[in-house]
């Protein structure tokens, strides 16, 4: 029986919808090969937290939603988090990582043909969902410009890999994309299946875009501040592969003592990584990072408190509290 991350255990309404919503991803998934459809299985056992689809289901009952739309909202919704899981896995293939979640990556343990195949059956499940979803042209071109954008993004940051002169504008135009881009996705589309009204609409753009930088960022920085166990993934491995992120970005603006340990590349040492993690805490880099991360925590906040009043707006203030502020 597939279960919900027990974040959700305290929301039950939302926890139904969000089982619904994994039970059709199940179900669309579901072909003549054993590994790619148990891998999708597992990685749905694997309880993530399924804020996209979460937002997607907050926002959507703010609106006046009849029975009648039931359908529709759980596959628009369910198509989200089929994205975000293809995403995941490719994202998984190019960094090479071995874990995600507490587990074995799905490259990593079936193989990238396996990942690759897998990857591109999620992408073809969140188009087919969409379909179910509705036949709005608008809202079919909303979701390719979505995905250009969360393609864009992964581009932009490799296109910086290595890039010692990289500036806060290129990093948060790479993550503008390949994070922000589907938190705002399923924020406008909770609102648009909800029917909810112009105002709503409009403010769930910039509600999902602020939570999705804010989100990015404090990831950004756990991968400084937290270890492999309590995050469920490697961490440091974003420096090694030339990725290099906010706090990152602040120290070698603030620091030229950076450059050197930058410059081994791949080849750094665990003890390379102790000192560069050293120098960001000498120049107060992290804090500076988690200042800058909450001033969109802070909008998305504001935003969300000038929604009219209505139940799930208190979840959504709390929620959205709790993910950016969260240690791990």
């Amino acid at each position: 029986m597939v279960k919900t991350h027990p974040m959700w255990n305290t929301f039950p309404t939302i926890q139904a919808l969000l089982l619904e919503c994994l039970e059709l991803i199940i179900e669309k998934t579901s072909i003549d090969n054993d590994d790619i459809e148990k891998t999708v299985i597992n990685m749905i056992d694997s309880q993530g937290k399924l804020l996209r689809p979460a937002y997607f289901f907050l926002f959507s009952r703010l609106g006046n939603a009849t029975k009648e739309t039931h359908n529709q909202i759980i596959a628009a919704a369910a198509s989200t988090e089929a994205l975000h899981l293809a995403t995941l896995i490719h994202d998984d293939i190019i960094d090479e990582a071995s874990m995600r979640r507490g587990s074995e990556t799905v490259q990593s343990k079936h193989g990238k043909d396996v990942a690759v195949y897998t990857g591109d059956l999620l992408i073809s499940v969140y188009f087919d969902l969409l379909a179910d979803a509705t036949d709005s042209v608008d809202i079919i071109k909303l979701n390719t410009q979505s995905m250009k954008r969360v393609l864009l993004g992964e581009i932009n940051q490799m296109t910086n890999a290595y890039n010692t002169a990289i500036t806060y504008e290129d990093y948060l135009k790479s993550i503008k994309g390949k994070t922000a881009q589907l938190f705002e996705l399923s924020c406008y589309e909770g609102a648009y299946f909800g029917q909810c009204s112009p105002d709503i609409l409009e403010k769930s753009r910039s509600i999902g875009q602020n939570i999705g930088i804010a989100f990015q960022m404090l990831d950004d920085i756990l991968d400084y501040t937290q270890t492999p166990e309590i995050l469920s993934k490697p961490v440091l491995n974003d420096v090694k592969q030339g990725i290099y992120t906010l706090p990152l970005i602040l120290g070698m603006e603030a620091d030229e003592s950076f450059l050197p340990l930058l410059k081994k590349g791949e080849d750094l040492s665990d003890s390379d990584l102790t000192e560069l993690v050293s120098l960001l805490h000498d120049n107060d880099c992290i804090n500076r990072a988690r200042a800058i991360a909450k001033t969109y925590s802070d909008q998305a906040l504001a935003t969300i408190e000038s929604l009219p009043h209505h139940p799930e707006k208190e979840i959504l203030h709390a929620l959205t509290k709790t993910l950016l502020t969260r240690e791990c």
